[in-house]
């Protein structure tokens, strides 16, 4: 049984670490797109 609640807590850490891996990953593509668009009004690239 402790066996079993191992891996279910593994496996429950391991997507949550996926998910928010994907998350900080599509926020710094977010990021990066606001201050392309920043330089791009201001005419410096």
């Amino acid at each position: 049984m402790k066996r079993l609640f191992a891996l279910l807590l593994l496996t429950v850490f391991a997507s949550a670490a996926l998910t928010a891996c994907n998350t900080v990953n599509g926020a710094g593509k977010d990021i990066k797109k606001v201050g392309e668009k920043i330089e791009d009004a201001s005419g410096k690239k």
